[in-house]
């Protein structure tokens, strides 16, 4: 009898580490959205965006019902963390005055336009716990056409005739912010 308990137990042992290493396999597949990194410079101060970079694969952004950035809610501009920027001097962003400081940046994605939201509250996973009073200000850009497509989301800068941008794509959606120091 102890034989037989033995034997049991010993195939339920080697029957759960080979579910729990197809698991993991399984796990290391779903790659991870890497961390994102971006820095602009200029004169003695500069912008700094730390952010994850979700990528499509297959998906959908910015429609009614996606899963990953859906149209009219509260999106964490990004994956896993909230994206963060960090401000050595203080700024102007499409139009409004922003101190130097770390702020958290949501967004609300919508067709022609989406709302950009500097929130105070730093260190939050996701969207989940978006708190609107912490929110330090909030302004309106427009939508637009990239002229290729971006597998992961990115976030860059631009400078072009003096003047310098924060810009947001991913497939062929394009986000301007204008900055002015």
């Amino acid at each position: 009898m102890k034989r037989i308990l033995r034997t049991t137990f010993l195939f339920c042992l080697l029957g759960g580490i080979l579910t729990f290493d197809a698991l993991a396999q399984d796990a290391l597949k779903q790659k991870p959205s890497p961390l994102g990194l971006v820095t602009y410079k200029f004169e003695d101060a500069y912008v700094k965006v730390t952010y994850s970079r979700p990528h499509l694969r297959g998906r959908d952004a910015f429609k009614e019902n996606s899963e990953l950035a859906p149209l009219g809610k509260v999106w964490r501009t990004g994956a896993n963390e909230a994206t963060e920027i960090t401000l050595t001097k203080d700024v102007t962003l499409a139009g409004k005055a922003v101190p130097a400081g770390t702020y958290t940046i949501f967004t609300i994605p919508n067709e022609k336009t989406w709302t950009v939201i500097l929130n105070k509250d730093l260190g939050q996973w996701g969207a989940y716990k978006y708190d609107p009073e912490q929110d330090f200000v909030q302004f309106e850009v427009p939508v637009s056409e990239a002229e290729e497509s971006y597998e992961p989301f990115t976030i860059m800068f631009d400078q072009k005739n003096g003047e310098v941008s924060m810009q947001m794509v991913w497939d062929k959606t394009l986000v301007t912010i204008p900055i002015e120091f």
